[in-house]
């Protein structure tokens, strides 16, 4: 019975101990990555100058300019029209690619025959094509079909992102009984009805993965809008761009975790 005791007060005392050395090893790792971001809030309230010569000091009285850095960095670069651009870029290609792949995967998955085949293997092609393959032709079409503008590049985003919301969706509906769908088809259903009263609740996991993925994507793509829209409807990638060569480290600095809070990676 002692024994039993001293072995169970010896594995206590192991687990706690393993216990301070993950929490210790957590909060050095935690400390790593949190560094830069700390390094980067910091040095958004000083001067240009010391900014490259003390960029590890707190800012001090000579240093510090408060939030004229903000101010500056919002103001020249119309910072809240690049987020309006954003945001509706955003928002309206991840509601067409769910909407429109999801539709897509459901007919390929329920629809065995040869053409459904074809095209599900063109959206498996479309993810390991890369884009600096397609990007300068992409460019002139885009240019002549008008999409050259904050709403054609949403039918642009909905190309690029068919591929894999497309593989995405179809492995979710493979897993999916079809007895709901015949019951819904005897009960009087139409297709279009089936899939949003009975297809499309059902996949609600799967959709918010894949909107997820994508929103990440377009919110930080900086390459597709600057080769298609450019300086006219700047985003918040590109516009923040324009501070690192225009206007120094300082303004960047400022902007930058605006950018990293308001979230293909």
């Amino acid at each position: 019975m002692k024994n039993d005791v001293r072995v169970s007060q010896s594995i206590q005392k192991n687990t706690r101990v393993s216990h301070f050395f993950s929490y210790l090893l957590m909060s050095v790792l935690a400390v790593l990555f949190l560094f830069p971001i700390f390094l980067v809030v910091m040095n958004s309230f000083k001067n240009k100058l010391y900014i490259s010569t003390t960029p590890f000091l707190w800012p001090d009285s000579e240093s510090f300019v408060g939030l004229k850095n903000y101010i500056d960095g919002l103001t020249k670069i119309h910072f809240l029209s690049s987020l309006g651009y954003s945001l509706f870029i955003t928002v309206v290609s991840v509601a067409l690619i769910i909407i429109f792949c999801s539709m897509t995967a459901w007919m390929i998955s329920r629809v065995p025959c040869g053409l459904s085949k074809f095209l599900y293997g063109l959206f498996l092609i479309s993810m390991v094509v890369p884009f600096q393959m397609v990007m300068y032709t992409m460019t002139k079409v885009a240019n002549v079909t008008r999409l050259d503008n904050f709403v054609g590049i949403c039918v642009l985003y909905l190309g690029f992102g068919a591929g894999m919301a497309v593989f995405m969706f179809s492995g979710f509906i493979n897993g999916v009984p079809i007895d709901l769908e015949e019951a819904a088809l005897i009960d009087g259903c139409n297709p279009l009805n089936m899939f949003f009263q009975v297809v499309f609740p059902i996949m609600k996991p799967i959709v918010i993965t894949v909107a997820i993925l994508n929103a990440m994507w377009v919110w930080n793509d900086f390459l597709l809008p600057y080769l298609v829209i450019g300086t006219k409807y700047k985003t918040v990638p590109v516009a923040v761009q324009y501070l690192k060569s225009g206007y120094g480290f300082r303004l960047l600095f400022s902007t930058l975790p605006a950018r990293s809070t308001s979230l293909r990676v």
